[in-house]
């Protein structure tokens, strides 16, 4: 009697998975928690300015298959149906030597997160400084003010896209501010679909446009881990 064609798969599954060991792919939950006041004082702030509002920072535990991975602060921008970036809240120890632990919060760095794979990345944008860069985002591409490292230094308007080797756009447009003057030396950045356009602009100054190249630089990864 001839064996049934519909059983022959199945036994070479079980005979190749008894060989080499066959793993279901693993399926993450990546989520935000509840939303938690911190307190933070803004490098600006002063006796005078300081108030309850600006004393605390909103910020939100990121979670992975229910672990904590990070703090998060602001709102997430989502980049494709699995990957979303949204900006690292930092706890720091704002101490002087001598001194007992004083922690502080403070905004940190862009962080990508992958929703198929768990895996969490810190970014590091083209001259992007926390106290003065609000990166404002149109699909993969992030424009905004920053503070040019070069040995001359300046106030530098920035679109770059993830996963690219350079900015698209990198132009020093003045001296950097001095410091604890930085937050709000730069108007919010504003986007064009068609043609595709950022538009940025010192607090001030004139509007700046620039035309920037649509194509897609961001990779994603499969899943690796069994």
């Amino acid at each position: 009697m001839q064996t049934p064609r519909s059983a022959v798969v199945p036994l070479l599954i079980v005979l190749f998975c008894a060989a080499v060991p066959c793993y279901a792919a693993k399926i993450h939950t990546v989520v935000l928690g509840a939303v938690r006041k911190v307190p933070y004082t803004p490098v600006e702030a002063t006796a005078e300015t300081k108030t309850d509002e600006s004393a605390t920072l909103k910020v939100r535990p990121l979670l992975v298959d229910g672990a904590q991975k990070e703090w998060t602060v602001g709102d997430l921008h989502e980049v494709t149906d699995r990957s979303f970036v949204i900006r690292r809240a930092l706890r720091i120890n704002d101490a002087l030597p001598g001194e007992a632990a004083r922690w502080t919060w403070q905004p940190g760095p862009w962080l990508m997160v992958d929703r198929v794979t768990g895996h969490i990345a810190a970014l590091h944008l083209p001259a992007f400084d926390p106290e003065v860069s609000e990166a404002v985002w149109f699909r993969d591409f992030a424009a905004y003010c920053g503070v040019a490292t070069t040995v001359k230094g300046g106030l530098v308007m920035v679109v770059t896209e993830l996963g690219a080797r350079k900015a698209a756009v990198q132009k020093i447009v003045g001296p950097a501010p001095a410091p604890g003057s930085l937050h709000g030396a730069c108007v919010e950045a504003k986007w064009q679909r068609m043609p595709m356009r950022a538009t940025l602009q010192v607090t001030g100054g004139e509007p700046m446009t620039f035309d920037v190249s649509g194509s897609v630089g961001l990779v994603e990864e499969n899943e690796s881990e069994p």
